[in-house]
């Protein structure tokens, strides 16, 4: 598919997420100073920006883990931003998945428990959850390392395992902040092509949150965040 055909799917798509001039600051310094940005559903979108520029703070708004000062979040055209705290917790976890730079895995926990962890929170009960769990280990090249914690895998291995449990429950939106920050640079290839290849099977939304070019290119669409606003929409890749 050529970029212009690319950017006409990503257009016909409806708005699953929604920034309206939003502002945040922390203190006396300002994170986000009035940034709007629009994801359609099923698109990955990568969140661009050098260091300090506000990228991860749009998105754990976006994500409802951080409220702005002022601006609106929707989700699916409903305002996430006035949702109480139990609301956001119940629509993180019914809706939302997340992989972050250094996994977070819980180290007491095994690989399949990890993976399994967010069924287990909603309410499915632990032996339908591990045999969901499971079926992500050959899908993501896991095969083997179901009862390893995460001190016995290594860092590409545990990013895996994070990665199946973001997707695990189906999300509607996965949100990837940095997600091949600690790898070297072919383990995160393998790292995102698996990423943007479940994401597609299962037609989840990617918010990609990164730096580094050569990430973001696995997208659908770029954008750029500098000095706390969107400043350009980059052309789809294709």
């Amino acid at each position: 598919m050529n970029a212009a055909s690319s950017i006409d799917v990503v257009l016909m798509r409806g708005t699953v997420l929604e920034a309206r001039d939003v502002a945040l600051s922390f203190g006396e310094t300002p994170a986000l100073r009035g940034a709007s940005v629009t994801v359609r559903k099923g698109e990955i979108l990568a969140v661009m920006g050098p260091s300090g520029s506000g990228k991860s703070t749009l998105l754990h708004c976006l994500a409802g883990i951080l409220v702005p000062d002022s601006g609106e979040i929707l989700v699916d055209g409903k305002r996430l931003d006035t949702m109480s705290e139990k609301q956001r917790s119940a629509l993180r976890r019914d809706r939302f998945g997340f992989v972050f730079q250094f996994g977070q895995l819980v180290p007491e926990l095994t690989a399949e428990e990890n993976v399994a962890l967010p069924l287990l929170l909603g309410g499915t009960r632990r032996e339908e959850a591990l045999r969901v769990a499971r079926a992500w280990f050959e899908r993501l090249k896991l095969d083997g390392l179901e009862r390893h914690r995460a001190g016995e895998m290594s860092g590409g291995q545990a990013q895996r395992v994070a990665l199946a449990r973001g997707l695990v429950a189906h999300p509607d939106v996965l949100f990837a902040d940095e997600p091949t920050g600690s790898l070297d640079s072919l383990t995160g290839e393998l790292v995102m092509d698996l990423m943007t290849g479940a994401a597609r099977e299962e037609g989840t939304t990617v918010v990609l949150v990164t730096h580094e070019p050569r990430v973001a290119a696995y997208a659908d669409r770029e954008v750029i965040v500098r000095d706390g606003r969107v400043a350009t929409t980059a052309g789809v890749s294709g």
